[in-house]
């Protein structure tokens, strides 16, 4: 309710427990999912008595939590996300005495009976009845936080400790809320020579901030038998942090994934958009690929940029799934924004193709000549391709067509290329304001 403020008298009753943060760890994972290692110095007493871990993620996964600490035993588990808002507080003080300020200063008490929407219903000690609205309501004091009502998410626990004294204690859980992906920026010139940069987005929406945190991120698919089912916490503004340039992270195995640490502590905060240098910009040779796919694109020529990830071309680093996007300098050294593209997980020493678009100059048409029953069992066909170069260079159009049953291709006015059982390629070269047509029989049978 809008104009309310909260009067907060009485703290969260529990056990109290002095804590020193000592470090913290989070493993981010493509798939809205994190792994969050927490230490912290904490003071015990000796026996059987109730602990709270605060400051945990609001979307964690409270089966997945792992507490360890010498000579603590952990004997029950509570995780707490009942949070303080105004409308749960409304809730908890139905049928109890609450004390409301209106906005021209009149202090009415009295027996909470109902609230709803941007109304509630107080009734004073003589027996009568007020409804105050929301617009008119400047301030609600309650007596105490009511019990169950957190300011944040807590882990609750039931120890059994063998000695008072200060321990250190690491918990680590799941959490949903967290995720990340690679951002590649690549500007090239009329040469195809490129300039590749590579951000990290990590995006947390967890429900906690992480201060001073160790990141760590898995590139690969990981198997889960299930999801968390996440506490969704209300929508706040998010905000967007970049991490200055170089190289920050280091690269590994690990197990069949690859594993990519920032060299550095760095803070996460909730709801925010963080972005890290994956690695210094660097130089590389791009080819560009036209192809012409009938099935795929009807009578358009697709635009292609293929580099090699290698250290030979700049690269050589496991390239992680992401976006590619592409620009090109004109003339008077602007950048232009000239497509993008999504690419998959990448080893090193293997080629990365990024889908630019459509190339303008270029026309084709394709047409079956001719179709032929030779028996039962035989058919024949015959495809024309025109190929119309109107750019100002020689290009490499690749026409690719599919085949189905046993095929063959019996003959071709350019040489055939079987990649596939069902696909095969001509490289078509296609001179500056001139025709190219390629004619080829495939035999079914």
């Amino acid at each position: 309710m809008k104009k309310i403020a909260l009067c907060l008298i009485a703290l969260l009753m529990g056990f109290a427990v002095v804590e020193a943060k000592v470090g913290v760890s989070v493993t981010v994972y493509n798939q809205d999912l994190a792994l969050v290692r927490d230490a912290r110095t904490m003071n015990f007493e000796k026996g059987v008595g109730e602990v709270l871990f605060k400051d945990v993620a609001s979307q964690i996964d409270q089966t997945s939590v792992h507490f360890g600490a010498n000579g603590v035993a952990l004997l029950e588990q509570n995780y707490d996300y009942d949070l303080v808002s105004p409308e749960k507080l409304l809730q908890k003080y139905v049928d109890q005495e609450i004390e409301v300020i209106t906005e021209n200063g009149d202090a009415v008490r009295g027996t909470l009976l109902t609230s709803s929407g941007n109304t509630i219903v107080i009734q004073g000690s003589d027996g009568s009845l007020r409804t105050l609205l929301a617009e008119s309501t400047r301030e609600i004091r309650y007596p105490k936080l009511p019990e169950g009502l957190i300011t944040r998410p807590t882990l609750r626990w039931l120890v059994n400790t063998s000695a008072s004294g200060d321990k250190e204690t690491e918990v680590s859980y799941l959490t949903g809320g967290m995720s990340w992906r690679a951002d590649y920026v690549m500007v090239i010139d009329e040469s195809n020579k490129a300039d590749l940069g590579a951000w990290v987005t990590v995006n947390n929406n967890c429900g906690a901030s992480f201060m001073d945190a160790k990141l760590k991120l898995i590139a690969g698919e990981v198997h889960r038998a299930r999801q968390p089912q996440p506490v969704f916490m209300p929508f706040e503004e998010r905000a967007m942090a970049m991490d200055g340039a170089g190289k920050q992270f280091t690269e590994k195995s690990f197990f069949e994934y690859h594993l990519y640490t920032l060299e550095r502590p760095t803070d996460l905060l909730n709801n925010q958009t963080k972005q890290v240098s994956l690695f210094p910009n660097t130089e590389i040779q791009t080819k560009r690929i036209y192809e012409f796919d009938w099935q795929r694109k009807d009578n358009r020529v697709g635009v292609s940029l293929e580099f090699q990830n290698a250290e030979s071309n700049g690269l050589g680093m496991p390239l992680p799934a992401g976006t590619v996007r592409v620009f090109q300098e004109d003339t008077d050294g602007s950048q232009e924004f000239i497509g993008e593209d999504n690419i998959e997980h990448t080893p090193r020493d293997e080629k990365v193709r990024v889908m630019i678009g459509e190339a303008f100059d270029i026309a084709v048409e394709r047409v079956q000549t001719d179709y032929r029953q030779i028996s039962n069992r035989v058919t024949e066909q015959d495809i024309e391709v025109k190929i119309r170069n109107h750019k100002k260079e020689a290009v490499t159009v690749v026409v690719i067509d599919h085949a189905w049953g046993d095929w063959e291709i019996i003959r071709s006015t350019i040489p055939m290329r079987k990649v596939s059982a069902h696909k095969f390629e001509f490289d078509a070269p296609a001179e500056p304001d001139k025709e190219v047509v390629l004619k080829y029989t495939i035999r079914n049978s």
